[in-house]
């Protein structure tokens, strides 16, 4: 007797659960745990490792990162409206910049900036500016073109309406154009704090002190100084997962958010369509 399609389905999913459940009884099996406790979750000895890397690690990933952030954001602004120009060399000029910042490694840009900038300009910057403008232009790179995105996906009909009232082009892009575009690329803007987060663990390459040190510059002199395998690592993976897990449930809020907002427009439309033909 030929079985239905539930039937198919219920029997697939069994297999494929107890093809889950033998992987996962031969890794359990496999794993030498007293080994695997001792590499990876050896805290006992981390003591000294704390509060400096919070109370410094952490408060400098989130100062580098910030600061990056809001450099970025304003870069990525002005290079988005330069790219939707309708002067040409600044379209040209902005897709030179996005596309340059975008095709090098972030660790290089941090090299030019900790290294090759100051050895050629002689500049004695702050070692946060030199890594606020090394990041902040990568990240600008990326939010320009979130935001020409989000500049794009406004409708015209806002800023026709807002010109037909006589408003001058730049406060109508300002007041009614970029904060909707704004509310558009929240989620997407907030996954580039995320992103950023982790880039700042790029910095120790730049030989910093003490006081400027980072999660990840922590964790890894760690391993050195205590006998705890490589726990500091996880340590420090846990800080960051501090600070990005909160993150991505404020982007997935945005993104559910939008997408509410998106169906509430809609059915307005549908609403007030039907409306009129019911009064035609």
């Amino acid at each position: 007797m030929a079985m239905t399609a539930r039937q198919r389905s219920r029997v697939t999913k069994t297999i494929q659960l107890l093809v889950l459940l033998a992987v996962i009884l031969a890794l359990i099996l496999a794993t030498n745990w007293q080994r695997l406790g001792a590499a990876f979750f050896d805290f006992k000895d981390l003591g000294p490792m704390f509060p400096d890397v919070i109370l410094v690690g952490m408060r400098n990933t989130l100062l580098y990162t910030l600061t990056s952030f809001v450099f970025g954001l304003v870069v990525g602004l002005i290079l988005a409206l330069m790219r939707r120009s309708e002067f040409p060399p600044y379209r040209w000029i902005a897709t030179v910049i996005v596309e340059f910042f975008r095709g090098v490694p972030a660790l290089l840009v941090l090299l030019t900036f900790g290294f090759g900038v100051p050895l050629a300009f002689g500049t004695t910057w702050p070692m946060w500016v030199n890594v606020m403008l090394a990041l902040g232009l990568v990240s600008a790179a990326y939010i320009a073109e979130t935001l020409r995105a989000g500049l794009q996906a406004v409708p015209k009909g806002q800023l026709e309406a807002a010109r037909s009232l006589g408003m001058p082009a730049w406060r109508a892009m300002v007041s009614i154009v970029i904060p909707q575009a704004f509310r558009i690329v929240l989620p997407p803007l907030t996954n580039e704090i995320i992103l950023l987060t982790k880039d700042s663990s790029l910095v120790y390459v730049l030989g910093v002190t003490a006081a400027q040190f980072e999660i990840t510059k922590f964790a890894n002199d760690a391993i050195n100084q205590y006998p705890a395998g490589i726990t500091p690592l996880v340590v420090g993976g846990l800080l960051y997962l501090v600070i990005t897990l909160p993150l991505t449930a404020l982007s997935r809020w945005f993104e559910r958010r939008s997408t509410a907002t998106s169906r509430g427009k809609k059915t307005l439309t549908e609403t007030a369509g039907q409306k009129q033909e019911t009064q035609a």
